[in-house]
């Protein structure tokens, strides 16, 4: 199976053979199992300033940067891009209603997956869409040592962030590495079209509620059920990649 969707990846990019030298890790829903609570701020934020917006809407734009999240519900309702004021207050309002929420915890499966590659030698990266703080700070803590300050793309580095490919070619340049030398790590539509535009190998993690099919059809490479299963299976992964 992965030799398979390795060749695929092969043939659809024009590469010649996958050699594995970063992974490039999404944060929220992979890293930490905090996504229930974006939703559920994006939920009570958007409506309360009158936006039709789910929950479940929010698990689709995960990733996305705030600012686009909120013009994606406001071109909805109103026909143009919301006020720059008004973002800059309901995303200051959504990252209020995120922190009044328990400290999320890291992801099962997570930090055995990055102990596993840390120890083959790659290099792990963060990308993620998110400007909060809050969790910024948490990675130092619930992952020491593990993403260098020089190897994290986050929503303050990037001009168009996701589903846009500027994130993850932004990874590659930090990495110091070709797109045929990582692997993408991703849970949501978005992310995995943003890899999958940047001409690297993307592996859904599907923590979230949707159908898996959402992913693969976004442009998966490979699909995992979770984060642990992804872990128990790096090994068979990593041994097919053409080194």
């Amino acid at each position: 199976m992965y030799q398979e969707a390795i060749n695929n990846y092969l043939k659809r990019t024009g590469q010649e053979a996958l050699r594995l030298r970063a992974v490039l890790f999404d944060m929220d829903g992979v890293l930490f199992d905090s996504m229930p609570y974006h939703a559920d701020a994006w939920a009570e934020v958007m409506n309360r300033h009158g936006l039709r917006f789910t929950r479940e809407e929010a698990f689709l734009h995960e990733g996305r940067t705030g600012a686009a999240t909120i013009n994606i519900a406001y071109r909805r309702q109103y026909g143009q891009d919301a006020p720059p004021e008004l973002i800059q207050q309901m995303y200051q309002e959504k990252c209020e209603a995120f922190a009044r929420h328990p400290e999320p915890g890291r992801m099962p499966g997570a930090p055995e997956l990055l102990r596993k590659v840390k120890e083959a030698g790659l290099v792990p990266v963060l990308v993620t869409g998110s400007g909060q703080r809050t969790l910024l700070d948490r990675l130092a803590h619930h992952y020491p040592g593990v993403f260098a300050p020089g190897r994290m793309v986050t929503a303050f580095d990037v001009k168009r962030g996701k589903p846009d490919p500027e994130p993850y070619l932004m990874s590659l340049q930090k990495a110091g590495v070709r797109a045929n030398e990582a692997v993408v790590v991703e849970n949501a539509p978005i992310g995995v079209q943003a890899g999958h535009a940047a001409g690297i190998f993307t592996i859904a993690v599907n923590t979230g509620p949707l159908d898996g099919q959402v992913l693969l059809n976004a442009g998966a490479d490979l699909l995992f059920p979770s984060m642990q299963r992804l872990c128990d299976e790096w090994e068979a992964f990593f041994r097919q990649r053409v080194s």
